[in-house]
């Protein structure tokens, strides 16, 4: 590769590695959706709940002296409670979720975000292969498996939020609004980079094209 080429690759790396840490976050973290009930009597105390792809929280709050009838934010103080969704953990109780509801959705996006996390993987050994062994070609396919994870990143946020859609517009539930957390914007911020950076990895690493006519892209030498 050329200097300039390989700055450009670098640069790529560093932007994909951003995104595999916002991904990585995103998929372990629970504060991708924060829900809140309506409260009637502004004395009282309202449950707030914040969930992810593996469990949910809630959060006893106490309402005075606020207008608004949501509960929240989320952030003031409380007691807190978590646990893992019960149908990932047979036997725990789970009463914000009605499974019925949201089961299927759920394990959708937890198990396309487990394949997002095994395509980063693999794009990454190509990467660590392609450094060590001087092999330049395995960024080809390591820019297609980045392209891959930022895809499942996509899908996982699109099905969570039908979930999130799906349950505010239930009337089994006691959720009238929601916002999408900073979990959320992370998955969303990985998608762009992992799929962007992917496409521009795979244009950088391939082969320059031949500037003769009688010249093959495999004869062709880069530029120094």
């Amino acid at each position: 590769m050329s200097q300039t080429t390989t700055l450009k690759v670098r640069l790529t790396l560093f932007c994909l590695l951003v995104g595999i840490v916002l991904a990585t976050v995103a998929v372990v973290t629970d504060h991708w959706a924060v829900l809140s009930p309506q409260v009637e009597h502004h004395s009282a105390v309202c449950e707030a709940a914040h969930f992810g792809l593996w469990r949910i929280c809630t959060k006893s709050i106490i309402v005075s002296g606020s207008k608004d009838k949501s509960c929240g934010p989320i952030t003031l103080p409380g007691e807190k409670n978590c646990s893992y969704f019960r149908h990932f953990n047979p036997g725990e109780s789970s009463e914000i979720f009605e499974f019925t509801t949201q089961k299927e959705y759920s394990i959708s996006a937890a198990a396309i975000a487990i394949f997002s996390l095994v395509f980063i993987i693999m794009g990454t050994i190509c990467v660590l292969l392609s450094f060590t062994k001087n092999r330049d070609y395995l960024l080809r396919p390591a820019s297609m498996f980045y392209a891959f994870a930022g895809l499942c990143i996509f899908v996982s946020v699109e099905v969570l939020r039908q979930s999130v859609k799906r349950m505010i517009d239930s009337e089994d539930t006691v959720w009238i609004e929601y916002y999408y957390s900073w979990s959320f914007a992370c998955a969303c911020s990985a998608f762009v980079l992992l799929f962007l950076g992917g496409l521009a990895l795979l244009l950088f690493s391939l082969p320059r094209m031949p500037q003769n006519p009688w010249e093959s892209c495999m004869d062709s030498e880069p530029e120094h």
